[in-house]
């Protein structure tokens, strides 16, 4: 044996079980952050990731709920027989009741839906007389131009005189509170639920080494230790999608804030920056001449939504499905000059600035397109995980307190009885 070894072996001996004690008590600090932010943002977190898990399939769900408004029969030709995309427009212009603006328009997912059109309408706000906007939908039949409904989307006034999807989107944006005051509460419930699933992790992490023990559920267990192992494979099984749902959730509430982070990294360009340039005697050119022409720089791409200018400076924006391959789904966006039918910009899921393309999977991560049915379920998976989570971290929780609270009263009642002995041996001992 080499001497220098040995002499080193009982300082190697007990240096390990040193650092495990350090790490383990080091872990006590991050399961008390762990537990408390789990409870201060635990509920509301139950209610945003239920409500996301319905809205991973809002448009399917709206269609089964509203299907005289969603539904058209398909003509034998299928999109081929679709009026000008520039009638429906009109149609659905001429439906809506008073001045309005044009907002989103969603392109139909086959051939036996409506186009779905969103306007924003003045209003005047009844409780702070503040000037608001109530969204309103049209829905047109591609092959007849035909308006099959009008309907208030989202009231400025009354959240109960929204739809049902309409409500529960409300409900998972802003708790029913104006956008302003709503998103930023459920903004920093994001932040706090990314913390708490990082510092979760920590927590999981099996120092021992014991993998195996750490990502299963124990059989045959006591129903304390059935919650604990169903809370930690739970966490650990969503983990990644958790993150990706929480951080692009945090952009969407916090979309300002979160753009000027990532531009201190690099730079990113948001569409609303662009602008038509009105040319004398130059008509704009039609909705179905700027989609053909996205269609020719861009034929894999299918038309997902899309907006029209209702101004002089107005910009067509499309927005594409991509795919690429297997399961993979992207989401690229076209901007294009109202006049000149120019491209002027293009945000791509693969291409260009770091900082524009971390923005342009955003939405795919949050709703789970990326990996098209397959994300979508997990998505919907993770909304039902923060309820699981949640529920199991209480009960977690209240096992421990009653667990210390007898702890307490045991070691009171062993002080009681080593008490009451010490009086009895004093009190013979004055014999």
């Amino acid at each position: 044996m080499n001497p220098h070894i040995d002499s080193q072996l009982p300082h190697l001996a007990l240096t390990r079980p040193t650092r495990l004690s350090r790490l383990k008590n080091r872990r006590k600090l991050w399961l008390k952050i762990h537990l408390w932010l789990g409870l201060s943002a635990g509920a509301m977190l139950l209610v945003v990731g239920l409500t996301g898990s319905i809205l991973v399939f809002w448009q399917e769900l709206d269609g089964q709920l509203n299907p005289d408004m969603h539904q058209v029969q398909a003509a034998p030709e299928g999109r081929q027989a679709y009026r000008p995309l520039q009638e429906l427009v009109l149609a659905a212009d001429r439906a809506m009741p008073g001045p309005a603006k044009r907002s989103t328009i969603y392109y139909p997912r086959d051939e036996g839906l409506a186009f779905w059109f969103f306007y924003e309408v003045p209003t005047k706000n009844t409780e702070n007389h503040t000037e608001e906007s109530d969204s309103w939908n049209v829905f047109v039949n591609p092959y007849t131009a035909q308006v099959t409904g009008v309907r208030l989307w989202a009231s400025a006034n009354n959240v109960f005189d929204n739809g049902l999807i309409s409500f529960i989107f409300q409900l998972h944006y802003s708790v029913l509170l104006s956008w302003d005051s709503g998103s930023w509460i459920v903004g920093v419930i994001g932040i706090l639920a990314f913390i708490s699933v990082l510092t979760g992790l920590i927590v999981w992490w099996p120092l021992t080494g014991k993998w195996r023990q750490a990502l299963v559920i124990k059989r045959r267990a006591s129903s304390g230790r059935f919650n604990y192992d169903l809370h930690k494979t739970s966490g650990i099984y969503l983990f990644i999608v958790l993150l990706a749902v929480l951080v692009s959730g945090v952009y969407f509430n916090f979309g300002e804030q979160f753009r000027w982070l990532i531009d201190q990294f690099s730079l990113t360009t948001p569409l609303d920056k662009f602008q038509s340039t009105p040319l004398p005697g130059m008509a704009p050119v039609t909705l179905d001449e700027a989609i053909a022409r996205s269609n020719v720089a861009y034929p894999e791409g299918r038309l997902y939504w899309f907006t029209v200018p209702d101004s002089r400076t107005g910009v067509y924006t499309l927005t594409q499905h991509i795919d690429f391959g297997w399961i993979f789904n992207g989401r690229r966006q076209i901007v294009l000059d109202q006049y000149s039918g120019d491209i002027l910009y293009v945000a791509d899921p693969l291409a260009g600035r770091a900082g524009n393309v971390f923005i342009q999977w955003q939405w795919p991560l949050h709703s789970g397109q990326a990996l098209r049915m397959p994300g979508r379920i997990m998505v919907l998976l993770s909304g039902i995980g923060c309820a699981v989570l949640f529920g199991t971290g209480v009960i977690r929780w209240l096992q421990k307190r009653q667990a210390q609270h007898r702890s307490d009263k045991a070691k009171i009642e062993v002080a009681r009885i080593l008490h009451k002995r010490m009086d009895v041996q004093k009190h013979f001992g004055d014999f």
